[in-house]
């Protein structure tokens, strides 16, 4: 024999080898990772009293700041609650009511409903709270919403508060549900403590 047939043989017999040797072994299934979300440290509750000229006072968290509604169109005591490290912010605005509470109620309803096209489902809590005359209904939107959380308190003959919570991102109801719960808590803090101031 040759010693080109010699080295032919070699490596056909090394190849045979090499093949036999790895099918006795597992293979490796690889399989991609699940999405996974970051992990949010939430400070701890604490609150402070807003109280100024406005004819409401209620309480707000010490993470949150109190900014005044500038844009085109905002009245004297809209306020933004800013939640910076959670890019988020409640929109609070405040009407006198004067024989046009149906109206305020209705516009309530409506922004709510706008929602509708992307939400889930939509339940509304009802706020009672007799001895401080605040009354009003909470708007939980669930599902990839602009606004997963909204309200409304009045006491039927001179004040009406609205607030909206709104994230600075894409809605999406999986990564941002830690955050609502947490944000939902500090809403019912602040419609707990609200109470009017008369004119």
């Amino acid at each position: 024999m040759t010693t080109l047939k010699l080295n032919a043989i070699a490596l056909c017999l090394f190849m045979a080898a090499f093949l036999l040797s790895s099918c006795d072994q597992e293979d490796d299934v690889f399989s991609p990772k699940p999405r996974g979300y970051f992990r949010i440290d939430f400070p701890e509750k604490k609150y402070r009293l807003y109280d100024s000229l406005c004819p409401y006072s209620f309480e707000i968290p010490s993470y949150a700041r109190l900014v005044k509604d500038n844009h085109k169109g905002a009245e004297d005591c809209w306020w933004n609650l800013e939640f910076p490290k959670f890019n988020a912010t409640i929109y609070l605005s405040y009407k006198a009511v004067n024989n046009n509470i149906t109206k305020y109620l209705d516009d309530s309803h409506d922004f709510a409903n706008r929602h509708q096209i992307k939400a889930t489902g939509l339940d509304e809590v009802a706020i009672i709270r007799d001895k401080a005359k605040v009354y009003g209904l909470l708007f939980e939107i669930s599902g990839n919403t602009a606004s997963s959380l909204q309200f409304y308190l009045t006491d039927s003959t001179k004040h009406f508060l609205r607030g909206s919570l709104y994230f600075n991102s894409v809605p999406n109801s999986d990564s941002l549900k830690a955050v609502v719960d947490f944000l939902k808590s500090d809403m019912l803090h602040l419609i707990q403590t609200t109470s009017w101031k008369d004119r």
